[in-house]
């Protein structure tokens, strides 16, 4: 680099001086802007940063973008009527088959076929379910209906966490909080897990073959 290149004005102060220029003779003055050292921005930056995660939490906190009709009815359930959802029980008909039952829903045209589920072993968190849909009067079909939607969501796992939407638990509670109704031990107790999800699908698609339904289709309940 050249001694000319070395000691050559930049490009504001160069535009500054032709301003100061054009001014002379004139009762203008170009205005003289304080001096402001890097760190004097970092309350700005900081401010700035702040107020765009929020936006972003409030305009959709699971995508980052303005909230589509489905993610609104994936997370907000309890606005929405359940006779105007696909998959409930009254709109359903079940026919058995070798080795499980189709299940039609409303007008489809395909059929979703469910296969039996085995009779669970004594003191499992299956068996509990099990136990628990008898006495809600809902069939083996209803139960295997369950044992296949919660193998979708948690492999019955209590512990079962999905990482982008914090759903939590066997039945997949957003928030896992809500089954808190049902228990304080709902981090950790298949039982109070199950009454909750139970109780759940029950008003909100009738049966779980209603959940499952709907499920299948639109890969949420």
């Amino acid at each position: 680099m050249g001694k000319h290149e070395a000691s050559r004005p930049s490009l504001s102060h160069r535009i500054g001086e032709n301003i100061d220029n054009r001014l002379v003779g004139t009762r203008f003055r170009r205005p003289t802007l304080p001096k402001l050292k890097k760190h004097a921005f970092r309350p700005m930056w900081g401010f700035l940063f702040s107020v765009g995660f929020v936006l972003v939490t409030i305009i959709d906190p699971y995508s980052g973008t303005m909230a589509s009709a489905s993610t609104i009815q994936i997370y907000d359930t309890d606005n929405i009527d359940p006779a105007q959802t696909y998959g409930y029980a009254s709109t359903q008909q079940i026919s058995f088959a070798r080795g499980g039952f189709n299940i039609v829903t409303g007008s489809d045209a395909a059929a979703m076929f469910v296969e039996t589920a085995i009779i669970p072993s004594p003191g499992t968190a299956k068996a509990f379910a099990f136990d628990l849909l008898t006495s809600l009067k809902f069939g083996e079909d209803q139960y295997s209906c369950l044992v296949k939607l919660w193998e979708r969501e948690s492999n019955w796992r209590v512990n079962a966490k999905n990482k982008n939407s914090g759903a939590y638990g066997i039945p997949q509670s957003l928030p896992g909080a809500k089954m808190a109704s049902e228990g304080p031990d709902w981090q950790s107790n298949p039982e109070t897990q199950i009454r909750w999800g139970v109780k759940y699908i029950k008003g909100r698609y009738g049966s779980p073959c209603g959940a499952l339904a709907h499920s299948d289709k639109l890969g949420w309940y």
